[in-house]
């Protein structure tokens, strides 16, 4: 999913925070690899503009989908960093209506149509690539998948998931792992 991918470019490792869009060469390459959803050309090249902004699209975007695992427990890793839900809903709303999209039909000589979306009015890389993110957090905010989304539990992580399956409780093997480390430990340490 583009939402989850995009909000995991923020991430907790042994040694602290890493932000994938930290710079201008991670958000290119962040970009490049996800050049068809975002409508970028393939030799994109982001601006630290652009930098800028997708970044604050992105902490809207986890805001929102710290409201959306409520009541359960928001990421604690970075809830304080995150701006408000009213100011987070009007950016993404705002971001996506920037460059409205219409559905498009393709049709190949060799195989069954498929549908896609296409700005429906001409737009720069930008306002195409930010659209794009808040479309697809809105799809998955509104959608189905909201019932399933869940922030990790794990000690550090700021990870968001959606759980695929009833005893899924962490993001991934390695954050159920730490915690149940973590729940040992303070176990024998306490008792």
């Amino acid at each position: 999913m583009l939402t989850l991918d995009f909000v995991s470019t923020v991430r907790a490792t042994r040694s602290g925070p890493l932000d994938t869009l930290s710079d201008v060469e991670g958000m290119t390459e962040w970009g490049r690899a996800h050049a068809a959803e975002l409508g970028l050309a393939a030799g994109f090249t982001a601006t630290e503009g652009l930098r800028r902004e997708v970044v604050e699209l992105r902490q809207a975007v986890r805001a929102l989908l710290a409201r959306a695992v409520a009541p359960g427990p928001a990421s604690s890793s970075d809830i304080d960093r995150l701006p408000g839900f009213a100011e987070s809903l009007d950016l993404v709303n705002a971001t996506a209506l920037a460059v409205p999209l219409a559905p498009r039909l393709e049709w190949p000589d060799q195989g069954a149509p498929t549908a896609g979306s296409v700005p429906a009015t001409k737009a720069d890389e930008s306002s195409r690539a930010r659209a794009a993110l808040a479309a697809a957090a809105i799809e998955l905010l509104a959608g189905p998948h909201r019932e399933q989304l869940r922030a990790c539990p794990a000690p550090r992580c700021v990870l968001y998931f959606v759980k695929e399956h009833s005893r899924q409780e962490w993001c991934s093997v390695g954050c159920g792992n730490r915690a149940r480390a973590a729940r040992h430990y303070r176990h024998h340490r306490d008792g």
